[in-house]
């Protein structure tokens, strides 16, 4: 694992190297992409179902064959062992509780000549949500895109989930069943993204497309994007820990771990101002790797693009960090509260040593769905405020119009926009 050091002089270029994704679309993806998705704006059902038939190994006849229905659902939820059933459920529990606090309100105010102005707030009508599926069971992933939409109030939550060789993952079907979503359809990939887009003569079209998926969903969703909304085109998953060296080194390897075994080129870093406790983690690091299952995983993330980093200090730590703006930052120090002001830029901040970013993950109640290669600099995790919309209002009173109308006048005609100007004067009383 790599090792660097802040005093380096060549730390900033290191650094800057360590943290570069190539975020470009691979033209075989996109020129494959691109012909699925105009397969699917042209022949709809049908082009879903044989792509789902082709790349999933299914022999879907119909659409039908591929649509969930709610009792189907209610049935995956009933088959789950009751511990994980709970466990789901508490977990749904707490993120709905979280995300009901970021609802937004309407607004307005209403100047001395009775001009209204303010913001009304309205739900989007129709979302899907894209969920891996398969083998692979991620009831995370459904919970944390279901639920802020229902909260925000969207009318019909959409899910689309592959099933390679028909295999129906009962955690993700139960998932869904709890978090409300009103419609399922086993189908993966470009396929199920331009269907959602577009629509089909059975699979609706929607407003907004959420959710993960591997690089032909993330270039289909680049494609669709504008005829639909988007929540990004994430990256692989990051994990930045900020250790002041007191935490049980084998805590800190194993949260470092707990983001590599997502993939290979996951990036899991450690900055801390003590040469002696990384050392202590590296030593953790190689006491506990060959324990863990996803080894080859882990060991080929934390190889490529992982890095044991001794700061001067935690000021310099946080400083690091705001550059780095990471998906996941865990403040792992003894005082978090006293060095949060310090951190702008992360998707998520877990604050104290107790905090594993796994309960972010799961549980914890705020949003999974986080900025990823850097973008928290600018961007948000998924929330409510993702499945509703603003809209502007004003309601000018004739008074109003008199001093407004001079303004836009003026202004419009220095724009050349006689049109603009005449439709304001034609309002004035003189």
């Amino acid at each position: 694992m790599l090792r660097l050091a802040s005093s380096q002089s060549d730390f900033a270029e290191r650094l800057k190297a360590l943290l570069a994704f190539e975020t470009a679309q691979d033209p075989a993806v996109d020129a494959a992409v691109a012909a699925i998705c105009d397969d699917v704006k042209a022949r709809g059902d049908a082009a879903v179902v044989e792509y789902t038939n082709r790349f999933d190994r299914m022999h879907a006849e119909s659409i039908a064959d591929l649509t969930l229905s709610r009792d189907e659902l209610k049935a995956a939820h009933e088959r789950l062992p009751a511990a994980l059933r709970e466990a789901l459920e508490a977990a749904a529990a707490r993120v709905t509780r979280y995300h009901e606090k970021q609802r937004m309100a309407s607004w307005s105010y209403e100047d001395e000549d009775g001009t209204l102005l303010g913001q009304q707030v309205t739900a989007l009508d129709r979302v899907g949500i894209y969920v891996p599926g398969g083998k692979a069971a991620y009831p995370s992933s459904v919970l944390m895109n279901a639920l802020p939409a229902k909260v925000a109030g969207v009318g019909e939550i959409i899910m689309v989930v592959p099933t390679p060789n028909g295999e129906r993952n009962d955690l993700v079907l139960a998932a869904a069943y709890i978090a409300g979503v009103d419609k399922v359809f086993t189908a993966g990939g470009a396929q199920a993204v331009a269907a959602l887009a577009y629509g089909t003569e059975t699979i609706p079209q929607v407003d907004k497309i959420t959710g993960p998926g591997n690089a032909y969903v993330a270039a289909a969703k680049r494609r669709v994007f504008g005829v639909v909304g988007i929540d990004m085109v994430a990256g692989p998953s990051e994990i930045l820990v900020v250790c002041d060296g007191e935490t049980d080194p084998d805590w800190i390897a194993m949260d470092l771990f707990s983001q590599a075994e997502h993939d290979e080129i996951a990036q899991a870093i450690l900055l801390a101002p003590s040469a002696e406790f990384l050392n202590r983690v590296e030593a953790s690091i190689a006491k506990l790797l060959p324990t863990m299952p996803r080894r080859t995983i882990i060991e080929a993330s934390l190889g490529n693009r992982g890095a044991l980093i001794e700061v001067a200090d935690l000021d310099e730590a946080c400083e690091i960090a705001n550059y780095i703006a990471p998906e996941h930052l865990e403040l792992s120090v003894a005082d978090p509260d006293a060095w949060l002001p310090k951190l702008k830029h992360a998707g998520a901040i877990f604050m104290g040593r107790f905090t594993s970013e796994s309960l972010g993950d799961y549980c914890a109640g705020p949003n999974h769905v986080l900025p990823t290669s850097r973008t928290a600099r600018f961007a948000s995790p998924l929330g409510v405020y993702d499945f509703q919309k603003r809209t502007s209002l004003i309601r000018v009173s004739e008074a109003g119009a008199q001093p407004l109308g001079r303004i836009a006048s003026l202004l419009a005609h220095g724009e050349g926009l006689t049109a603009h100007a005449r439709a304001a004067e034609l309002r004035l009383k003189d």
